[in-house]
């Protein structure tokens, strides 16, 4: 076993139940990140119509607002927003829900910033 990964151990022994299972997801998150064929299809250049369930978790309010705004998949600065939000919310306490309102309007704006340089199909 190497540094980092003690290190890891260390961090997953240390955390509660709850943390344990928000960290396992986001290490399911990042791999399935690595993992995804997205050349395989054309990916929709407008965000689809998938609506926030009452009660959700940090982690699958990522995987919504993924496939909400699948054309943002290359954003590699949004991959470093979604982590800066996971932190705040795993490692500092704060409420999902406030880290998901603030991944909601990251995802936007990345959306709107996008659409404005994508040029649309007539």
């Amino acid at each position: 076993m190497n540094a980092a990964e003690r290190r890891l151990l260390q961090a997953w022994r240390s955390l509660p139940e709850g943390g344990r299972a928000s960290l396992l997801d986001y290490a399911e998150f990042l791999l399935q990140r690595q993992t995804a064929d997205v050349a395989a299809q054309p990916v929709a250049q407008t965000p689809l119509d998938i609506p926030r369930p009452d009660e959700e978790s940090v982690i699958k309010a990522v995987r919504r607002l993924k496939a909400t705004y699948p054309m943002l998949d290359s954003d590699h600065s949004l991959l470093n927003e979604v982590s800066a939000q996971m932190t705040r919310h795993i490692i500092h306490g704060e409420k999902a829900d406030c880290v998901i309102d603030q991944l909601e309007v990251i995802f936007r704006q990345k959306y709107d910033a996008h659409s404005t340089l994508t040029p649309t199909a007539s």
